[in-house]
């Protein structure tokens, strides 16, 4: 298979950049760039017997820049193994980037459907942007782009659809042939989701206009999803321009998950009201396989558009958060890391019934401390007003995890973590009375990332940190009594994920 010289120049520098990254920089347990900038997943798929994941990728800088896809794969979402880069920005319909995109498995070929991007001026010398879906095949390694690309244009969009912004296609397969769900707009500007048909992947037919946001839940909706789990269907959008709502959304850009009932034979979708997937600070453009075994697993971009934290200094910007097992519970989206984490957790440690008092003041325990471990504190007496878990501390930085039982109102603050910026520091949920009768909170801690999970799975919050490694502290503190239960595991990864 030919190799484009644009696409050789990216892996030829990714080889070269990537090893002068030291492997104690990166985290340990999730996914990162090699070298340069990454953001949202793509072709999260299964082929040939392994998980691949894509990303948007800029190897060149920690910036945004031409869109290029990275790659890696793994057989357990732990341990993830590098390959080259996939595509690069290297044919005219695509010269100014390959943006988001999915893949299946089809007669032998791992098929990638991605956006395709170009930029010309007109005889006026205005800029023209247009956005297409093209295809590429390949083996799993090397990927060869389909000679009629682009095989979706915006022409076949209704009328008044937006030619600009057409992006992010989610593909897959069923008895009917393929299906392509794509992000576009309106002709009153805001977002909607356009289906598509083909019956070979490279034939495509505009089907029906399957959602629109009507200028309710942010503009653009990015990156689709789509897919059926537990008896419900599920889509998953990521809006663009959000503006907050109580402590459900946030401004900016967001990423919602909607439930609802589909009827395949007339593609007939209703939706019941959006939640929030993640209430963290740094969570975007999740995308979703399915596991050999049944499991429904979602991995999303481990950062935020707006609020950009990294050190200047580096020389890679952008992880994946820990992927996560999807189940539905009283009509809400449950997630949780995935199991196989567990056999990676060692050194076990654990406090059963602990008292803390207020006038212990900040209590910081034996063997609870580090900056790599699954951490998991049940508070079963909820005696206090507040309560505190200080992460990340010492030498001046923390990140608090901040539990108003009073107000009900669970809050990440980074505000003193190290960063140099006057950034966006804290984010809440709003908790529900039942899940403060007994309050479960798990804790992945990775160096650069916290991400929470409350009460099994029924919230999610990931958030950066960029603290510096010596700062492991580990403190517990309230304003009145509590009995706690405290489970704690380092994660030991055999291997170091050094850039193979």
């Amino acid at each position: 298979m030919e190799i484009s010289e644009k696409l050789n120049a990216a892996r030829q520098y990714e080889i070269k950049e990537s090893c002068k990254i030291a492997n104690e920089e990166r985290p340990i347990f999730h996914m990162y760039t090699p070298v340069g900038w990454m953001n949202d997943p793509n072709g999260f798929s299964m082929f040939d017997g392994i998980y691949h994941l894509f990303f948007q990728y800029h190897p060149y800088s920690t910036h945004w820049g031409p869109m290029h896809w990275g790659h890696y794969t793994t057989k357990d979402f732990i341990q993830w193994k590098w390959k080259a880069c996939a595509l690069a920005p290297d044919m005219e319909y695509d010269k100014d980037g390959c943006f988001s995109g999915s893949a299946l498995e089809w007669n032998g070929q791992h098929v990638l459907m991605y956006t395709s991007v170009n930029e010309s001026k007109d005889q006026n010398g205005e800029n023209i942007m247009r956005q297409t879906q093209s295809i590429a095949f390949g083996d799993g390694v090397n990927y060869q782009k389909y000679e009629g690309n682009p095989v979706i244009k915006a022409d076949l969009l209704p009328k008044g659809s937006s030619v600009v912004d057409f992006r992010d296609p989610k593909i897959w397969k069923d008895e009917q042939g393929f299906w392509a769900l794509v992000g576009s707009k309106n002709e009153d500007g805001s977002g909607q989701l356009a289906l598509f048909h083909s019956e070979n992947v490279t034939d495509w037919k505009f089907v029906k206009i399957l959602d629109y946001c009507r200028n309710e839940y942010g503009k653009m909706w990015e990156c689709p999803d789509f897919f059926a789990l537990d008896g419900r269907q599920i889509l998953i959008v990521s809006p663009q321009f959000m503006m907050s709502d109580g402590k459900e959304f946030h401004n900016g850009n967001n990423s919602i998950y909607f439930v609802g009932e589909y009827d395949t034979a007339n593609m007939d979708w209703k939706r019941q009201i959006p939640h929030m997937i993640d209430f963290g600070l740094d969570f975007y453009a999740p995308q979703t396989l399915v596991h050999e075994d049944g499991r429904r697993i979602m991995i999303g971009w481990l950062q935020n558009w707006d609020n950009y934290l990294l050190p200047d200094d580096y020389r890679w910007s952008g992880m994946m958060t820990v992927p996560r097992e999807l189940t539905i519970k009283n009509g809400r989206l449950i997630q949780n890391p995935v199991r196989e984490l567990e056999k990676y957790r060692k050194n076990r440690y654990c406090y059963d019934n602990y008292e803390l008092s207020f006038q212990d003041k900040r209590v910081k325990l034996p063997k609870i401390e580090g900056r790599c471990m699954d951490l998991t504190v049940t508070l079963k007496k909820q005696e206090f007003s507040n309560f505190n878990i200080y992460l990340a501390a010492g030498h001046s930085y923390e990140t608090v995890i901040r539990y108003n039982k009073e107000k009900g109102f669970l809050t990440t603050d980074r505000n003193r973590c190290g960063m140099w910026k006057d950034l966006l520091t804290e984010r809440s949920i709003k908790l529900e009375k039942e899940d403060m009768e007994q309050t479960q909170l798990r804790i992945l801690l990775d160096k650069y990332s916290i991400e929470l999970f409350v009460n099994q799975g029924k919230y999610a919050m990931s958030t950066l940190i960029y603290t510096p490694i010596s700062a492991d502290g580990i403190f517990l503190e309230t304003d009145g009594n509590a009995i706690i239960d405290i489970e704690k595991y380092d994660i030991v990864i055999p291997e170091n994920k050094a850039i193979h």
